[in-house]
């Protein structure tokens, strides 16, 4: 009796099934993938509400669960990856192993860790999570590029404000807490620049440079796409044009008579 190869077989059932969960289209597929997203949210309200007790042995062993979580996630799709070493030194794999260090080692602090909402950005852009947010949620669908441009905005926002806490809070008195790094980020970013509070040495100003530069480019783009006139997605069949205005009858390019699809009547 070959127990090799019984071994290999139940292997490869078990990672098909995990892959499925992670790649796949079926509604336990779907919950699997939201479940994840709403754990990556938990890990940045811990990470935020952390900064502002003192640690605990508490804190520590939350860390630690959290941790071996992202662990397990993190090995999984190693497992599942048709290209694992490929997949390993992509800059989500590198934020996530940054925050698994951090989590696992609770004398170091949260550290890295808040590179983990990366991770949100990439499940945003996953094609399956799209459809499905398109599929169960009207609001999503009318205001999909909102919804993209605000997230990617504030994980800007979010990374940068971390960046700051994490480099000058043990040796700048004006960063006491994620607030305070929080109040500085916006006030580059938006060039108010009260001057309460300063950043130390050159890599403070560098940094300062770059929320600068990168903040309001991102912020234009949040606006630019709040103040813009709402259009629909609907690819024509004629000429390819996909942005069309939520009434429109023909398409503005080429007159060919659309059918976008409506929410119907109550």
């Amino acid at each position: 009796m070959d127990l090799t190869g019984g071994r290999q077989t139940r292997s490869d059932d078990l990672r098909t099934r995990v892959r499925r969960l992670y790649h796949g289209d079926s509604p336990e597929a779907h919950r699997f993938r939201y479940a994840l997203v709403i754990i990556d949210i938990a890990v940045i309200l811990f990470i935020v509400a952390t900064s502002f007790v003192p640690r605990s042995i508490v804190i520590e062993v939350l860390d630690v669960v959290f941790g071996l979580m992202v662990l397990t996630d993190f090995l999984a799709r190693l497992w599942i990856s048709h290209r694992p070493w490929r997949d390993l030194i992509h800059p989500t794999s590198l934020a996530d192993l940054a925050a698994i260090l951090s989590f696992l080692a609770p004398l170091i602090g949260e550290g890295a860790a808040f590179l983990r909402i990366l991770r949100t950005v990439r499940f945003l852009h996953t094609y399956q999570l799209m459809r499905k947010l398109r599929e169960d949620f009207t609001y999503f669908r009318k205001h999909e590029e909102v919804l993209v441009a605000a997230v990617h905005f504030c994980v800007f926002l979010y990374v940068m404000t971390g960046i700051v806490y994490e480099t000058q809070h043990a040796r700048n008195e004006d960063i006491n807490n994620w607030v305070d790094a929080l109040y500085f980020t916006v006030t580059s970013l938006t060039t108010t620049g009260f001057g309460d509070i300063t950043l130390e040495g050159t890599t403070g100003r560098l940094l300062s440079v770059i929320i600068m530069i990168a903040g309001v480019t991102l912020f234009l783009r949040l606006a630019q796409v709040l103040f813009r006139p709402n259009k629909v997605r609907f690819e024509c069949t004629v000429c390819g044009l996909y942005r069309h205005d939520p009434d429109a009858v023909h398409c503005k390019h080429c007159g060919t008579v659309l059918h976008l699809p409506t929410e119907g009547y109550p």
